[in-house]
C-alpha cells in the first residue's frame, strides 16, 4: 500500500463520516470531534504472520458554507490523524501523522436531483520510526469529482448521499513513498 492511497481513502471518507446536525441556512455549519479506534490487522502489508495493532486518533473539523444565489453548500474539512502501528510479537512500533485539508472547489446543481462536486485534498503524511526520525513521506494534493443525491433539497446537505466517486481529475502531486516498504523492516526489527 502506498501512503498516497491511504491518504486519499482517509480524506475521501472523512467528510462522509461527519454527521451534519442541521439543515443549511445563511450561516455556516460547523462540526468537530475526536475519534479513537483500535484495530488488529493480520498479515499486515501482506506479510504472512505479521499481526499489527493499529491505534488511530482522528481530530476533525468540518465547515459547510452556503454560496451563491442557490445557497449550495461548500465543504471545508481539516483532519489530523495519528496512527500507531505496533507489532504484537515484539512491540516494535512506528507512528504515522497525517494532516489533511479537503475542500469543495465547485458544486454544480445538475438539475436532476444530483450535485457534482469538484473537490481537492491536500495532505502531508509522515511516518516516524521508533527513534522519532521520518522513514516515509507523502505530501501533495489530488483533485476529484463525486456525484451526490441531494435528496430533493439542493441547499440542504442534511439529506445528501454520495452516489458515485467519479474519479481523479488531477492525479497526485509530490513525493509518494511506499508505506509497506518503509515500515515492515522496522516492525519486524
Amino acid at each position: 500500500m502506498r501512503l498516497s492511497r491511504m491518504a486519499v481513502a482517509a480524506a475521501l471518507t472523512g467528510v462522509a463520516s461527519m454527521p451534519l446536525a442541521t439543515a443549511a441556512s445563511a450561516q455556516p455549519i460547523r462540526e468537530e470531534g475526536v475519534f479513537e479506534e483500535t484495530f488488529i490487522v493480520d498479515d499486515f502489508c501482506d506479510v504472512p504472520g505479521l499481526t499489527v495493532q493499529l491505534d488511530s486518533t482522528t481530530e476533525a473539523r468540518f465547515m459547510l458554507i452556503p454560496h451563491g444565489p442557490d445557497g449550495l453548500g461548500y465543504g471545508l474539512e481539516h483532519l489530523e490523524v495519528t496512527d500507531v502501528f505496533t507489532n504484537l510479537d515484539n512491540g516494535n512500533a512506528v507512528t504515522g501523522n497525517q494532516k489533511f485539508l479537503s475542500k469543495d472547489l465547485r458544486v454544480t446543481d445538475n438539475g436532476d436531483g444530483t450535485l457534482t462536486i469538484l473537490g481537492m485534498n491536500a495532505a502531508n503524511v509522515v511516518v516516524y520510526g521508533p527513534d522519532g526520525k521520518a522513514i516515509a513521506r507523502t505530501p501533495g494534493q489530488i483533485r476529484f469529482e463525486v456525484l451526490i443525491d441531494n435528496g430533493g433539497t439542493p441547499a440542504d446537505p442534511s439529506d445528501d448521499e454520495q452516489l458515485e466517486f467519479l474519479g481523479i481529475v488531477k492525479g497526485p502531486t509530490g513525493r509518494t513513498d511506499d508505506f509497506c516498504e518503509a515500515v515492515v523492516p522496522v516492525l519486524l526489527g
